[in-house]
C-alpha cells in the first residue's frame, strides 16, 4: 500500500508543475464580453480571397499586441490556428489550468504536447492568446543583459512604455498566502538579498513579481490585448491554420528578387484562403520558437540540404532557421508538507547572483484510493493533498539545441532537440541553483513544512528525488541535475537575430517578411518571457508606424 501511494504521489510531481494557480490582485468588478469578440471570425466565413496592409501569423503573445497596435493605422488580419478562450471555465479560471494541460489531442486543444528528442515533455499554447492563455501567469520584465546582448538596438523609453500600456490591461499584485511566505523569508535567510517588494522590475535579491491572474482567479492573457484594437481596422480568423508564406520576384516594386506577398490559411473544413498584402505590406510571423522556423521551412525559406531533403523549392537560403534553439532546464524537489497548503504558481523569485533563479509552487491534488473494493467504502467527497515544490532555472541557456520538419504538414510538431547541459557554464550554473535549494531546505522558514518521526526528528516527506545529501559533491550535484531535468516551458530562438532576422526582425534576403516573437531571442529575457514578448508586439507595432510615417 505505501508503495502504491507514493507510486501515486510520484505520478503528481510533474502535473503539480502544471497546476492550479491562485494569483491575488485589485478588486475587479465581474467582467462582461470583452469588446475584441466583435472582430472574431471563424475562419471558415473568411473569404477566398482578401487584402490586408498586414497579416500576421499567430494570434498569441506577441501577435496579439501588434495586431492592435498596428490596427490604429492600417488594415490587419490575425490568423490563429487555435480557437478563442474566452467562455470556456478549464482555460479562463485557475481550477481549470491542470485540465488544459493534460487534456490534450494532436490537431485542436488548447495545449499542443510535444516531447523532445532530449525525452523531456513540453507543452505550446494553440488558442487565441498564445501561450499566455495557458500559462502560470507570472509577469517580470527583463534584465538589463537582455537589452544588450539581444542584437537589437532598443528604444529604452519606448520599451518601458510599450510595458505599461501592457500592464494597465492584465497585470495584478498578488497576495502571499503560507509556502510563498516561507519560500521569500527563506530566500532571505539562504542569502538572496535584498528583499525588494513587490515588483515587476528584474531586480537582484528576492522580490514578489505580477500575475495575469486577477483577484477572482480568473486569467488575463495577451488576447485581451485585442481590447486595445481599431475594430474597423482588424479582422481575426481562429481555426486558420496558415500552410505557408507566399513569396514572389517583384523587383519593379521593392527592389529585391523576393517578396513576401501573402499567406495560404485553410480553414477547419480544409477549405483554403488567399490572404494577400497591399503595397508596402507585410506578412508578420509570431508563431512562436517551435512554430516560427517551422513555417519559415515549409515556405522554402531555410537550410538548402534540408529543404531538399523534403522537396521544398528553395525560395532562400537561410542555413540557420531552426537552428540556436534554447529551453532553460529545470531541476527541483517537492514534498508533502504535515498540514495542507493553498493552491499557489510562481509569485516569489530569487535573482541569485550565481546564475540562477530560484521560484517556488504549492498544489493540492485529488488523491483517491487506488483501487476499488468491496471492504472500503468510497468517500462520497474526495481526499485532497498538497504538493509544494521548490525550483531553480539557470539564466540564459547556453547550450543551444535544434529544429527540423517531421512533416509536411504545419499541425504536426517538428523534431525539436534541447542539448540540455551540454555546456559546462549551464551545469555549473545548475549546481549553484540546486545548494541555494538546499540552504533555503535548511532555513528556519522551511522548519514547519517538515514532519517528526516516532524519536522526535524533524525531515522533509519528499516526492520524487531528493537533493543529495552532500551538497558539496560536486559529482553528485552534476548528476542531479542531468537526472532530474526538465523545462520551465521557456523555450526560445529558432530564428534568432543577427541569424535568420536583422535588428528590425525583417527576415535576411526577403522583403515584407518579418519574424516578431520568442524565436528572435538568442537569451531568455530576466526569470519569465512572457511580459518581454507582450512588450515586444507592442514596441514593434509602434515602430512599424513611426516607420511608415516618415516613409510616407
Amino acid at each position: 500500500m505505501a508503495r502504491t501511494i507514493c507510486f501515486r504521489l510520484q505520478q503528481f510531481v510533474f502535473l503539480m508543475f502544471l497546476g492550479a494557480i491562485v494569483s491575488y490582485g485589485r478588486p475587479q468588478e465581474p467582467r462582461q464580453d470583452p469588446s475584441y469578440l466583435k472582430f472574431v471570425y471563424n475562419a471558415t466565413d473568411m473569404p477566398s480571397e482578401d487584402y490586408y496592409d498586414y497579416i500576421i501569423v499567430g494570434g498569441g503573445t506577441a501577435g496579439c499586441p501588434l495586431a492592435a497596435t498596428l490596427s490604429h493605422t492600417f488594415r490587419v488580419l490575425l490568423l490563429e490556428r487555435g480557437g478563442v478562450a474566452y467562455g470556456k471555465t478549464n482555460l479562463m479560471t485557475q481550477e481549470g489550468f491542470l485540465a488544459t494541460l493534460v487534456d490534450v489531442n494532436p490537431y485542436d486543444s488548447p495545449a499542443q504536447a510535444f516531447t523532445s528528442e532530449d525525452g523531456v515533455p513540453n507543452a505550446r499554447g494553440r488558442i487565441l492568446g498564445g501561450s499566455s492563455a495557458i500559462n502560470a501567469g507570472f509577469y517580470s520584465r527583463a534584465d538589463q543583459d537582455f537589452y544588450t546582448k539581444s542584437g537589437v538596438n532598443w528604444d529604452l523609453k519606448l520599451v518601458n512604455e510599450s510595458y505599461d500600456w501592457v500592464e494597465r490591461a492584465i497585470v495584478f499584485q498578488p497576495e502571499l498566502k503560507n509556502w510563498q511566505s516561507a519560500i521569500r523569508d527563506g530566500l532571505l535567510e539562504a542569502g538572496v538579498d535584498p528583499y525588494n517588494g513587490f515588483s515587476l522590475e528584474h531586480l537582484p535579491g528576492t522580490k514578489i513579481g505580477g500575475s495575469t491572474f486577477d483577484s477572482f482567479g480568473r486569467r488575463h492573457s495577451a488576447a485581451d490585448l485585442l481590447n486595445y484594437a481599431r475594430a474597423s481596422n482588424i479582422q481575426v480568423a481562429v481555426y486558420a491554420t496558415v500552410e505557408r508564406i507566399l513569396v514572389a520576384s517583384l523587383t519593379a516594386y521593392s527592389g529585391s528578387r523576393q517578396s513576401a506577398i501573402g499567406v495560404v490559411f485553410r480553414d477547419a473544413n480544409g477549405r483554403y484562403h488567399h490572404a494577400m498584402v497591399r503595397r508596402h505590406g507585410e506578412v508578420i510571423i509570431s508563431a512562436g520558437a517551435i512554430g516560427s522556423p517551422q513555417l519559415l521551412l515549409l515556405s522554402g525559406i531555410g537550410p538548402r540540404p534540408h529543404l531538399s531533403s523534403w522537396g521544398i523549392p528553395v525560395i532562400r537560403h537561410l542555413p540557420y532557421v531552426g537552428q540556436y534553439l534554447y529551453d532553460n532546464p529545470r531541476n527541483g524537489i517537492s514534498i508533502v508538507p504535515p498540514a495542507p497548503l493553498e493552491h499557489s504558481l510562481i509569485q516569489v523569485v530569487g535573482i541569485t547572483e550565481q546564475g540562477a533563479y530560484v521560484e517556488a509552487a504549492s498544489n493540492t491534488v485529488p488523491f483517491a484510493s487506488p483501487a476499488r473494493s468491496v471492504f472500503i467504502r468510497t468517500p462520497s467527497s474526495p481526499l485532497y493533498l498538497t504538493v509544494a515544490t521548490l525550483m531553480e532555472k539557470i539564466v540564459g541557456p547556453l547550450s543551444r539545441g535544434s529544429l527540423r520538419l517531421a512533416s509536411m504538414d504545419m499541425r504536426v510538431n517538428p523534431i525539436v532537440r534541447f542539448n540540455y547541459f551540454n555546456n559546462p557554464v549551464d551545469v555549473q550554473r545548475c549546481v549553484n541553483g540546486t545548494r541555494k535549494l538546499a540552504d533555503i531546505l535548511r532555513s528556519r522558514s522551511m522548519e514547519d513544512f517538515k514532519f517528526r518521526d516516532w524519536f522526535g526528528n524533524r525531515d522533509f516527506r519528499f516526492v520524487g528525488p531528493a537533493l543529495p545529501v552532500d551538497a558539496t559533491d560536486d559529482e553528485q550535484m552534476v548528476d542531479f541535475c542531468r537526472r532530474t531535468v526538465s523545462t520551465i516551458w521557456h523555450y526560445h530562438g529558432g530564428c534568432v537575430v543577427g541569424k535568420v532576422v536583422d535588428g528590425d526582425y525583417r527576415v535576411m534576403g526577403v522583403n515584407g517578411l518579418r519574424v516578431v516573437d520568442g524565436s528572435t531571442f538568442g537569451i531568455s529575457p530576466g526569470t519569465n518571457p512572457q511580459a518581454t514578448v507582450m512588450m515586444m508586439g507592442r514596441y514593434v507595432g509602434t515602430k512599424i508606424i513611426r516607420e511608415r510615417i516618415r516613409y510616407n
